[in-house]
């Protein structure tokens, strides 16, 4: 069993609208389109988006059982005005929920929110239950602004009364002009130095402790954050390689505002796999346990390995290890009972 938790959708077309930035879908050929945004091409895109047949079929080939579906993260929209935000994330929304509708065996889905207004998006949340989506999809910052400001964190506790999940994915990173080179390097540079800002800003916000049953991942490993943990650690208790600080050690400012280290917050945490290295899978799995880490491929956009989990296969861990990552873990992100999927998804 393989769940891809990590696997985006755009709609086959989108309602007409005056608002600026609203995307156009371009079918130029069969099964291909262009993402039109503001007059400009964002991303050209095949039917894997939104053809679930098309999908099944790819993840047979690939060794995927179930992929958990989250829009192409251009859509999320902070910039729009809040009402239009609502109003492409209810589009959105029902786009999913009718995609995972007429495959239920091989699709969950999580919906959107206009986290623009985290008001308006925490009172959505009870929409997306309703529709049958297992939690939301966000951005890594709104608007400049990172998950762990004050201003998210009734919108973080409602999720959380709700038992509903979320994936938050790299996006429109805050210090992209001071990288340089050709744009490719922004995603490549910039999208995990700002998933590893946010997730910071998650703990050092205090929002980790203040929503203790918060089911949470994060895209590619948590980006640069794995590598930022062991420094956040000695800031809150001068401790090195991991070690726990002694009893009555020094009272660093840190370790004044938070009463658990950031090792224990980030190791209730769940981080995608897609990391590209098995060294790094490794550094990740030993720094915040193989417990909270999914599998995610970024299906349609980013190669798979063939089959999938191929890495993960050649690192010589133990059957029950693999298991926990592939699918279990995942269960447990989502909400779903175990003994529940397994009835609906015979091996």
């Amino acid at each position: 069993m393989l769940i891809d938790m990590h696997a985006h959708i755009v709609p086959e077309r989108f309602p007409a609208s005056g608002v600026e930035r609203w995307p156009v879908m371009d079918h130029f050929e069969p099964g291909r389109s262009r993402v039109m945004i503001a007059g400009q091409n964002f991303r050209t895109v095949t039917d894997q988006n939104w053809d679930t047949a098309r999908r099944v079929q790819d993840m047979a080939q690939e060794g995927v059982d179930v992929q958990v579906l989250s829009p192409m993260p251009e859509l999320l929209s902070y910039w729009f005005a809040a009402q239009d935000g609502l109003d492409m994330a209810r589009y959105l929304n029902d786009v999913i929920a009718e995609m995972v509708q007429s495959a239920p065996v091989s699709f969950h889905g999580l919906g959107v929110v206009p986290l623009q207004d985290p008001d308006l998006a925490a009172r959505e949340l009870s929409e997306v239950a309703a529709r049958g989506l297992l939690g939301v999809e966000i951005g890594s910052n709104v608007n400049g602004v990172s998950l762990g400001d004050p201003r998210f964190l009734d919108f973080f506790k409602e999720a959380e009364r709700l038992g509903l999940c979320i994936f938050a994915h790299a996006l429109h990173p805050t210090m992209a002009d001071r990288i340089v080179g050709p744009d490719m390097a922004v995603n490549a540079v910039g999208f995990p130095t700002d998933t590893g800002l946010t997730i910071a800003s998650l703990i050092t916000g205090r929002v980790i402790e203040q929503c203790p049953d918060l089911r949470i991942a994060f895209s590619h490993g948590g980006g640069s954050f794995p590598f930022i943990l062991p420094r956040l650690e000695n800031a809150w208790g001068r401790t090195w390689n991991g070690e726990p600080p002694p009893p009555n050690g020094t009272r660093t400012p840190l370790r004044e505002h938070l009463p658990q280290s950031p090792a224990a917050y980030a190791r209730t945490l769940y981080y995608d796999t897609l990391l590209f290295d098995r060294r790094a899978i490794r550094y990740l799995l030993e720094a915040v346990g193989g417990a909270q880490l999914l599998v995610g491929t970024d299906y349609p956009y980013a190669e798979r390995e063939q089959p999938v989990g191929t890495t993960l296969r050649s690192m010589g861990l133990s059957d029950q290890e693999l298991e926990e990552i592939t699918w279990r873990n995942c269960l447990r992100f989502l909400g779903l009972e175990e003994k529940t999927f397994l009835a609906s998804h015979p091996s």
